[in-house]
């Protein structure tokens, strides 16, 4: 053991004397400032992103060279000398470690030291990569001086949305939700701590006429509300659009979010457009957005004249199609009528932009719910998805056709991404609250209906809550909402009520049976959708009856979106799985078989 210690100790005296400890001190420090150097003037300098891998590779290739050198040789007055082995060297001819060796040394100490403590302690100050993932953009503020010019304002944030949207890396918060928190006296930290945003964009739109000025600011709320960057663009009208693709690549940059090669490419396509045109636009989305069937007519006429004015830009053509979409949909107009003209627009979008996200989300409903063709929809939703990531309709109605395909994990994954996108509008939380009943977790989708209740009391969609509160078990809660909502002559209502209070939950059911029977199926007597009586037979054993007015469905138009769910939980797939008629309805519309039907 002595003789071990005696040798090591003479091989780090020999290092020291051929001074190869203070070149791989030396060499270190120096190393590792070049790399910090390379890190902090990459970005400013915009070096090459695999420069830092190269110099990185170079360096670690040199420190085995450097050692091996500093063992071989010297560097003396009289030049390079190879290093004489320790019995060739006289009591005279010692080395003497020259100053500067030692000075050199010490400052690369002191240099490590100094890095390190900046990179542990100054750093934390400052943004890296993955610091931000979630980016709230506020409504713009409108500092033109003119109140008429609100519409100008929304569109903007539409667009500004759209334009984020489409950065994978990010997680952007959609309008609908940015838009509730303009008039609400929260601070910026209350509210992204609400919404889960690492940092909020505060536009404002400062003047518009032939040019257009805006004014970005990006804000981190923690540890501490701080301003990280601000900049004021000026830009012509006919150039907005190549505007907010340079204000989205500056906002990434900012950020520190690594654009894909397609996103990239996308931010850099350009397009001139008529100002008059683009106004018209604007005006179509603000009076779209209000879904009243008077704007509908607006913006209907607003997308017309864009249009006309500009024939190539396919942006119109999508806010016609969702016009034409949002007649059928709202009972304004026949799906016979409307639809076709739904789908012209589409495809005329498509043609004139393949790139459209909101082309493929429409072409990818119109192929579930109108063709139920299950490949193309997923096809177009994915490429929809591709474009967007940050669309929570897409994500939400994605969900729903892989609920349809019975893959709900699936299913529960994107429609809790898309309700983190736009976790305050009525409608995502309706389509939410339908997976989760469809994936039994009553909680969630009891708690998304009753959110969305109380931000659009009167909003239909929530009225999906009565299957998940009847399958939790909650029969007070869905007799009340039933009694509350439900649209019945009140005379019919009070006897389904007394049943419920005298015999229980089962004899309401029956005699919302009986009650459809002596009243009929006009609206404000005691009308139930076949969708409802085939669940409610259910909840009385009757799967024969059930599957009656399942097969029904498939004959009525104004219940044909609703096929497309029968095989799923809602209607009792698990209990329903061996009966033959059922097996057959589920052939006739190609959805999923039970695993000893595919044999």
């Amino acid at each position: 053991m002595i003789c071990d210690s005696n040798r090591l100790s003479r091989f780090w005296q020999e290092l020291k004397r051929r001074k190869v400890i203070h070149v791989i001190t030396v060499y270190a420090s120096a190393a590792f400032v070049i790399i910090e150097l390379i890190n902090n003037l990459a970005e400013p300098l915009n070096l090459p992103p695999n420069l830092i891998t190269i110099v990185v590779i170079v360096l670690a290739v040199g420190f085995p060279l450097a050692i091996i050198l500093s063992w071989l040789y010297d560097l003396t007055p009289e030049g390079v000398e190879k290093t004489k082995p320790i019995g060739e060297v006289t009591e005279g001819e010692k080395t003497v470690v020259p100053n500067a060796w030692r000075i050199a040394t010490y400052v690369s100490f002191v240099a490590i030291v100094g890095l390190l403590t900046f990179n542990i302690v100054g750093s934390s100050n400052l943004l890296h990569a993955g610091d931000i993932q979630s980016l709230l953009i506020l409504p713009f503020d409108n500092l033109t001086g003119d109140d008429q010019l609100d519409w100008v304002a929304s569109g903007m944030h539409s667009s500004l949305i759209g334009d984020m949207g489409q950065i994978s890396g990010l997680r952007v918060i959609s309008k609908t939700t940015a838009s509730i928190y303009k008039d609400l006296e929260m601070s910026l930290p209350d509210i992204a701590t609400e919404l889960n945003a690492d940092a909020v964009v505060e536009p404002t739109v400062m003047r518009y006429g032939d040019s257009v000025c805006i004014q970005i600011r990006i804000i981190t709320l923690f540890p501490e509300e701080k301003v990280i960057w601000m900049a004021e663009y000026t830009e012509e009208k006919s150039q907005i659009e190549n505007l907010y693709n340079q204000v989205t690549k500056q906002i990434a940059n900012e950020v520190k979010v690594q654009l894909t090669t397609q996103e990239e490419h996308l931010l850099s396509e350009s397009r001139t457009i008529n100002s008059k045109a683009y106004d018209y636009y604007l005006k179509g989305q603000y009076y779209w957005e209000k879904l009243l069937a008077d704007s509908l007519q607006l913006a209907h006429q607003y997308f017309e004249s864009a249009i006309q004015i500009e024939p190539e830009w396919a942006d119109p053509y999508v806010g016609l199609a969702n016009t034409w979409g949002r007649y059928a949909t709202a009972g304004l107009l026949p799906e016979a009528i409307a639809i076709p003209n739904q789908l012209r627009y589409l495809n005329k979008a498509m043609e004139l932009n393949p790139k459209s996200a909101q082309a493929h989300y429409g072409k990818a409903l119109y192929a579930v719910w109108g063709d139920m063709d299950w490949k193309m929809g997923e096809e177009e939703f994915l490429k929809s998805i591709e474009l967007n990531p940050n669309d929570a309709l897409a994500r939400l109605y994605y969900a729903h056709l892989l609920m349809i395909l019975r893959r709900s994990d699936e299913a529960v994954y994107q429609a809790n991404f898309g309700l983190a996108l736009d976790p305050l509008r009525p409608l995502v939380l309706g389509l939410y609250g339908v997976v989760m009943t469809v994936a039994d977790d009553y909680e969630a989708a009891i708690a998304a209906f009753e959110k969305s209740k109380s931000i659009a009391p009167d909003f239909r969609f929530a009225f999906n809550i009565l299957p998940a509160l009847y399958k939790s078990g909650d029969y007070e809660g869905w007799i009340k909402y039933w009694e509350e909502k439900v649209r019945w002559n009140p005379d019919a209502k009070v006897k389904v009520v007394n049943a419920f209070h005298e015999k229980g939950h089962l004899a309401a059911v029956e005699e919302m049976f009986k009650m459809n029977e002596e009243y009929g199926d006009d609206i404000g007597q005691a009308r139930m959708a076949n969708s409802l009586k085939a669940q409610r037979s259910m909840y009385l054993n009757k799967p024969e009856e059930a599957v009656t007015y399942l097969s029904k469905m498939l004959d009525t138009q104004e219940e044909k979106i609703n096929t497309t769910y029968i095989g799923t939980n809602l209607y009792f797939y698990d209990q329903l799985k061996d009966n033959p008629r059922y097996i057959d309805l589920l052939r006739k519309l190609n959805l999923p078989l039970p695993e000893k039907q595919r044999l």
